[in-house]
């Protein structure tokens, strides 16, 4: 048995919190500056929004929906895309991205950090 699998719920949620945070604020950063070329944005203010969707949405996909999702697809589908959806108004209304914007780097953050935790975790 590996160390992760005798990690206790809680612990394995702060280790994901980190993995997606870690994955998913450069995402966030890159494609805003970047891609996007949002330049009036501080770097500052990206960085709180990211840590901020961030801490909102991963404890519902870890604590509330499991009590009332049973079926591990159900349960992707319907927790990633509520994600996905809520941090994209957050970067909408807090950042003033458009919205188009915002749901591509909320997609593209958690797609990276979904594949992060599967490459890091199994």
């Amino acid at each position: 048995m590996n160390l992760y699998n005798s990690m206790l719920y809680q612990q394995k949620f702060l280790i994901a919190l980190i993995l997606t945070l870690v994955s998913e604020l450069p995402v966030v950063f890159v494609l805003i500056i970047y891609l996007y070329k949002y330049k009036n944005i501080k770097t500052l203010m990206i960085f709180f929004v990211g840590i901020l969707a961030s801490a909102l949405t991963l404890p519902y996909l870890w604590f509330v929906l499991p009590a009332f999702v049973y079926n591990r697809n159900i349960y992707l589908i319907v927790g990633e895309t509520s994600v996905i959806l809520i941090e994209a108004i957050i970067y909408w209304r807090l950042l003033k991205l458009k919205l188009i914007d915002s749901l591509i780097v909320s997609l593209l953050a958690n797609v990276t950090s979904i594949i992060t935790g599967i490459l890091l975790i199994k």
